[in-house]
């Protein structure tokens, strides 16, 4: 093993002799960043719920796009940049060993037309980005398979739902967090297959159940407790939580409830030799969070399917190997070096935005194409000995950065040439800063735009109880209750649109207060971040250390203080009571 100090934040960190291995293997030098900063400077490259409307500089017409219409790129509507009316060859360029190579692909990145967004197949959508397979959506994102979905991020497969951060296989379902098979189910997190239920945490199976924790298998439950169907009934209609007033005191109520149950340190399920958190169905992976399924002999990867043999990399997978330092590789892609937006293709480097091609470096928008440079087209022999100089040249002439950051070959994408600023991207989202905060970093930053709708309602005054909200409400202009005071991309203002109405009035939900964007963050803040922390077991035998929860079962060390540790992304400050997996699956299995 062997100790470095990140060039970006100065701490230390490791790199293992695995490591070396892995980065011999794809010829690149070891990383001069820690895990954390990469991981930071790729998310700069993805700006998901960020969207403004500008005009399409091929056909004139107004367009909604990622790219904010200040920037200095051109922008193709969709089915525009994928025409063959033009051809991102004609934008090349020759090599330039008198400047550094990032400097030349800024250049390029601002000449070449880009996608207005990454959206595929989606019908009467297009308020929304990063999403495939959709219909009937609004101001969805990163999604694939949804069907009547507004204001969710991250979800497969669901339908007639709003307010969702990852979920999967579900239907008519509300406020929901990191849930997957559920139906008529509400405000919950970490909860599968359950029905018509409310305010659940870490449940599964479980019917007409209200504010339940770490619950198999049960029905009519409220607070862990068993009831009648009858009398779970008369509870739900006594507690009326289709008032606003009444629902912000029980959500209250259920987490004074909650945070006296153990938690278990990490979400890792059917797999083998695993560090991180959310993580199922994988083998041989560490440092890895939100992983689907299949990922074997990687580190460093988050939201990944289906990956082998891959470090360093956010919405990898679908049948990818050999993948270094890239975001968003969309399905069955190889030998991925520093990449962002490029999708099915193979041994490429330094890409954006590049799809179906093959032996590219430092390429935009490149559809179908091989053997290029900065766009430019070669020979197969010419381009595997241009390629070998210019990353010579990369090493000896390196891009020097803000703050004294240097980028030579074998780091990905300097932030000051990433199209977004940072509070745009999903960088701003898992790890917010401030604009001061971020500026010292030499980070980009994008006000808010001034917004001059005319505020009809303030939040404060919105009826209380969806009964009394008549159709009126779709003519107002509501303001948010942050009122951009938070740090969170507030709008300042909303609407509610009539799909949304019908839902609140059909499921007995009373009117948001918040944005749709404030609203997005409230749900993110409910996950853990993406970050591990080295802890104890906090079973002491017959109880938790803080003695909140006493344990219903004698575990296998007796009354003794559980020895086990492990890696979690439950911060040593906070007040869950964090147990290992063996403890947990006792109180709870």
């Amino acid at each position: 093993m062997e100790t470095r100090k990140c060039q970006n934040c100065h701490r230390e960190f490791d790199i293992q002799p695995e490591d070396f291995i892995f980065y011999e293997k794809i010829s690149v030098p070891p990383p001069t960043f820690c895990p954390e900063c990469r991981m930071i400077r790729r998310f700069m490259f993805r700006n998901e719920n960020a969207l403004y409307k500008r005009k399409c500089d091929a056909t004139g017409k107004e367009i909604i796009s990622m790219f904010a219409p200040e920037n200095p790129f051109k922008v193709y509507e969709h089915s525009y940049w994928w025409s063959d009316n033009w051809d991102p060859r004609d934008y090349g360029k020759e090599y330039d060993f008198s400047k550094p190579f990032f400097e030349q692909y800024r250049e390029l990145l601002e000449s070449v037309p880009l996608p207005n967004l990454a959206n595929s197949n989606v019908i009467n959508s297009e308020y929304g980005n990063h999403n495939a397979d959709l219909k009937n959506c609004y101001l969805l994102y990163a999604s694939y398979g949804a069907e009547n979905v507004s204001y969710a991020q991250g979800v497969m497969n669901v339908k007639d739902s709003l307010d969702l951060y990852t979920v999967t296989d579900s239907e008519r379902c509300y406020e929901d967090v990191l849930c997957a098979k559920i139906y008529k189910t509400f405000y919950s997190y970490d909860t599968d297959d359950s029905i018509d239920s409310l305010f659940l945490r870490c449940c599964k199976n479980l019917n007409n159940s209200l504010a339940c924790v770490n619950l198999r298998n049960k029905a009519n439950h409220i607070f862990n407790e068993p009831y009648t169907k009858e009398e779970f009934e008369k509870e739900i209609e006594k507690l009326d939580l289709g008032s606003y007033k009444n629902l912000t005191e029980f959500r209250k109520k259920f987490e004074e409830f909650s945070i006296k149950f153990p938690r278990r340190f990490a979400s890792i399920l059917k797999s083998t030799n695993v560090v991180g958190d959310m993580v199922s169905n994988s083998k041989n992976c560490y440092y890895c969070f939100d992983v689907y399924g299949g990922v074997e002999d990687s580190k460093y990867a988050s939201h990944a399917i289906n990956l082998k043999d891959s470090y360093d990399g956010y919405g990898f997978g679908a049948n990818g190997e050999l993948m270094y330092e890239g975001i968003d590789s969309g399905i069955n892609a190889s030998r991925y070096k520093f990449t962002s937006f490029t999708h099915t293709c193979h041994d490429v480097e330094y890409t954006y935005a590049c799809h179906g091609s093959n032996d590219l470096f430092g390429c935009v928008s490149m559809r179908n194409k091989s053997y290029c440079i900065l766009n430019k087209q070669y020979t197969k022999e010419e381009y595997e000995k241009l390629l070998q100089k210019i990353i010579q040249h990369m090493k000896d002439m390196p891009f020097k950065g803000l703050n004294g950051r240097i980028y030579g070959y074998g780091e990905f994408f300097p932030s000051e040439i990433s199209p977004f600023s940072y509070n745009e991207t999903i960088a701003h989202t898992y790890f917010p800063l401030t604009k001061p905060e971020a500026e010292k970093k030499g980070f980009r930053w994008r006000d808010a735009d001034a917004r001059n709708y005319q505020v009809t309602v303030t939040s404060d005054k919105l009826p209380d109880h969806i009964k009394d909200v008549s159709d009126s409400i779709l003519s107002e202009v509501i303001g948010c209750e942050h009122d951009q005071k938070c740090n969170e991309q507030c709008t300042r203002v909303f609407r509610i649109i009539d799909k949304e109405l019908e839902f609140y009035r059909k499921m007995k939900l009373p009117l948001p207060r918040l944005c749709s964007n404030c609203r997005h963050y409230q749900r993110i803040k409910q996950r853990n971040p993406l970050r591990l922390w080295h802890r104890k077991c906090q079973c002491t035998g017959e109880a938790s250390e803080n003695k909140i929860y006493k344990n219903t079962i004698g575990h296998e060390h007796g009354k003794a203080h559980c020895l086990n540790e492990f890696e979690t992304s439950y911060a040593p400050d906070r007040p869950e009571i964090i147990y290992c997996e063996n403890c947990y699956n006792k109180e709870v299995a």
